[in-house]
This record gives C-alpha cells, structure tokens and sequence, in this order.
C-alpha cells in the first residue's frame, strides 16, 4: 500500500511539472506594470514621441547620394491578404465634359479596409490585452461605429528618422529565412556587428527575412505561415527604445508563434506594452542587395480618423 501511495505521489508530481512546463511561454505585463506609459498618463503617441528636429536633423545627415528606395509594395486585389480583408476596385470611366477642351476624367471607387492590407503601419487601437490598448485605454470608452476616440492611426504624424535594416538573411547567407524562423537575440546582434551598426532610440527598425520574395508569387504560402522575430528578441529590441519596428513579413515576428499557447505575442509586446509601431509587409530586397544598412526613413500614415492602421508607402533615402 506504501509504495502504491508513493507511486501515486511520484506520478502527481510528475504530472504537475509537466502541466506547468506547458504553460505558455510568456505572460503579458499586468496593468501596473505597463500603465501610464512612460510617455506619460494620457499620451496617445507613444514611440511616435521621438518625432522631433532632433530626428530629422539625424537622418538628413545620412543622405549622401540622393538615391532614394522605395519599401512598400504596390497594392493591388492580387497581393497576399488575410481572408477576411478585401481590396475591391470599380473604376468609373471618362466622363467627358461638354466644353470645346473636351476634358474627360477619371475616378474609381475603393471597398477595402486601407488600414489593414498591403505594406501597413500597426497603430494602437490594432490590439489589445484584453479589453485594454496601450496606455490602457478601455476599448469599450474609446470605441464607436465611426472610429475610435482614442490612440486613432492620426496621431502620429510624420515620422521621420535614421533607419536601420537588419539583415538576418544576409548573416545566415541564404536568400529567405525557413517558414517558422524564430530569429533570435542572438541573430539581431550578430546581423549587426556584421554590418557594424548599433542602435540608438528612436530608430526605424527593419528586418529583413526575405520573405518578400514571396510577395505576388505564392501568397498562400505567404500568408500561411513565416519567419520573424520570437519574444525574446522583441523584448530585447523594446529595450532600445525604437520609433518602430517592421519586417518584410506579414506579422514581423515568426508565424505562427512555437508556443501554440500564445497569439501573436509580439503585436502586444510592441503595440500595446511598450507603445512602439509595427511595419509590416516591407519591400526590402533593394536595400538587402545593395547592403544599405543605415539610411534615412521617411513615412507618414493617411490622416485616417480614429482608423488602427494605415496602409503606407515609406522610402529609405541613402
């Protein structure tokens, strides 16, 4: 009977330990621990706040060629998107007017969710923990049929600043990382020290995957899955204090997350804890190939009202 009792205390344990080896991996900060912002109670802006002469003035030094490249992808209804967006177009032929000039125009009529489809800039109203977006702002209070009150995508301004592009794929010399890559700490410093780059706040962060390579050409496999960065790495990268961070992917960390305990930690890692954007969807073979590695970055989100993001054409300027 002792040893049955034993066993059954032994297998309890085991048991237990496993439970809680399989809990999820990471756990978001509770409220007190994320809230005010360290921009302060009531800021709306976040990383956005690093937006001054100051910036400017540090990323007009990095122009030394005038070649300007583009990262964003043309939108179109064939590029990769998620299955509930969509990206209609109906144009509205020449309309000729009467007058001896003969001037005819052209419009056409957009049924899209423009914030959320091609290369798009995340802002705080996209996630939440819980019921709460950054600066805990309750979504029930902030939220209307017409746009939310509160952290809307015309917040931030313009942002312009010194970029900087991590090439992951160039340090592992292939041309795409795997389809569930977790990049680690361990790549983003190596990746630098081989470009010889250090971050400073304020920076735009971008990370090249190569995924892109996918983009218009196997959206399917785009779409289903990708590398990125893990936790670990977004944390760290969150410690240096960055304007933003973007990859050539669709979610910019690895998808989907290996713990199948969490969602897309990352997007609240960034967005809702730490108040930093997410550029998603990024045309970064240019720059990977001519090894531009610091430049100057330059973008601004539409003057949506009260939308979570934007859909964005940025340009790296060397």
């Amino acid at each position: 009977m002792r040893r049955i009792v034993i066993g059954l205390a032994v297998i309890t344990a085991l048991g237990l330990s496993t439970a809680a080896a399989q809990g999820p991996s990471w756990r978001p900060p509770s409220e007190s621990q994320r809230c005010p912002s360290k921009w302060g109670a009531g800021d709306e802006r976040g990383a956005a706040n690093h937006m001054k002469p100051d910036s400017v003035l540090k990323a007009v030094k990095l122009v030394r060629t005038g070649e300007v490249v583009e990262l964003g992808h043309v939108l179109s209804p064939t590029m990769p998107m998620s299955a509930t967006r969509q990206f209609n177009i109906h144009t509205k032929r020449t309309f000729m007017n009467p007058q001896s000039n003969r001037r005819g125009s052209n419009e056409e009529v957009l049924l899209s969710e423009i914030g959320q489809v091609g290369t798009q800039f995340d802002g705080f109203a996209h996630q939440t923990i819980e019921d709460k977006v950054y600066n805990c702002y309750k979504l029930d209070e902030i939220s209307t049929r017409t746009g939310f009150t509160k952290v809307g995508i015309e917040k931030v301004g313009s942002l312009i600043t010194r970029g900087v592009l991590i090439d992951v794929a160039g340090l592992k010399g292939v041309d795409m990382l795997g389809d569930t890559y977790e990049i680690t700490v361990a790549d983003l410093e190596g990746a630098l020290q081989r470009q010889n780059q250090k971050l400073q706040p304020g920076d735009a962060v971008v990370i090249h995957t190569g995924w892109g390579k996918l983009w218009g050409k196997d959206n399917a496999r785009y779409m289903r899955s990708g590398p990125g960065i893990g936790v670990q790495a977004a944390e760290g990268l969150a410690k240096q204090d960055p304007m933003l961070v973007g990859a050539d992917n669709v979610p910019v960390e690895v998808n989907p997350n290996p713990d199948k305990e969490v969602s897309l930690p990352i997007h609240q890692i960034m967005l809702v804890v730490n108040g930093i954007y997410l550029l998603e969807n990024l045309k970064l073979d240019e720059l990977a190939a001519k090894r531009v590695h610091e430049f100057a970055f330059v973008m601004q989100p539409l003057k949506l009202q009260g939308f979570t993001g934007s859909t964005v054409a940025p340009i790296a300027i060397r």
